[in-house]
């Protein structure tokens, strides 16, 4: 057991700037599976931090805890318009996430936000609580993650291509034809996916990525490699793709996040940095990624 002590300084390691972003990584990882008010608090500080990539990823660990007193500290990054759009996106699907109805009139009142993706993000985010509220089949994922969509009970591959590249169906759908293809796993559906990556929606196109590094098929590296390295795609897609990427772990995987080292945008060259941190570490006895760790577990 860690006791408040030991979580202190983990918290503490958390919040240092003057630390390497793959330690304050590592950090981050321990305190979200600690759990606890302590965790929350410490992660919670981090929030005035200068990289989004970190605060996206704070968010990120608040939703997948699933612990109530996260909602204040979420909601209140959701609501300042100051943060990137990727990180209010991320504090709106933790939101959904976690799952209290008492988030809905908040979620409900971004649906209509400026910035498509944070927009986007809590339509699913109410969607998914609407679902909570009413489905009877509340199993968890096989990947061990909270998903802002359950898959869809379809298992007909071609169907739910169809649905997934509809664009005029309800994103909800979407995603959970999308997560019913992720289930599937096999070649044929993550090739389904890869067709995902020419919709227009960048939430959506990021989600692809995410669920390609939950799967790490290699079939999906070409896809992944060609997203990363297209520079006039979001910077939230791109680094979702180098984050599956070092999830992956193969060999060209390598050499494209060793590419993109100094890429002009920061978001997606601390991506590639800690995803090859991940990747140097994952088979170390020197210090294991914890379960769950976030999206660099698939992601």
């Amino acid at each position: 057991m860690f006791n408040g002590m030991a979580v202190e300084s983990i918290g503490r390691t958390l919040a240092d700037v003057s630390k390497p972003l793959k330690e304050r990584f590592r950090a981050l990882f321990t305190l979200r599976n600690l759990g606890g008010s302590a965790a929350i608090d410490w992660i919670s500080r981090a929030f005035d931090d200068e990289s989004a990539l970190l605060k996206h990823e704070l968010a990120y660990c608040l939703g997948q805890m699933q612990d109530e007193r996260a909602i204040p500290v979420l909601t209140q990054v959701l609501q300042d318009r100051g943060q990137e759009p990727m990180v209010r996106h991320e504090a709106g699907e933790a939101l959904g996430a976690i799952g209290k109805p008492e988030v809905l009139e908040t979620l409900r009142y971004y649906s209509r936000d400026p910035v498509i993706e944070v927009a986007e993000t809590c339509q699913l985010a109410v969607k998914r609580i609407e679902w909570l509220q009413n489905s009877k089949d509340q199993s968890e994922s096989q990947y061990s993650s909270i998903d802002p969509a359950p898959p869809a009970l379809e298992k007909d591959i071609k169907k739910l291509r169809e649905t997934l590249l509809d664009e005029s169906l309800p994103l909800f759908d979407r995603y959970r034809a999308m997560f019913a293809l992720r289930n599937i796993g096999s070649k044929e559906a993550v090739l389904a996916l890869g067709d995902g990556l020419q919709c227009s929606s960048a939430l959506f196109r990021h989600e692809i990525g995410y669920v390609f590094g939950q799967m790490q098929h290699d079939a999906s590296i070409p896809q992944l490699i060609t997203a990363l390295k297209k520079l006039d795609e979001s910077p939230m897609v791109r680094h979702e793709c180098a984050e599956a990427l070092g999830s992956i772990a193969k060999e060209p995987c390598m050499q494209v996040l060793k590419e993109y080292l100094h890429d002009g945008e920061r978001v997606v060259k601390e991506s590639c940095e800690v995803a090859l941190d991940m990747l140097e570490y994952e088979n170390s006895p020197e210090f294991q990624y914890a379960d769950g760790l976030s999206k660099l577990q698939k992601s």
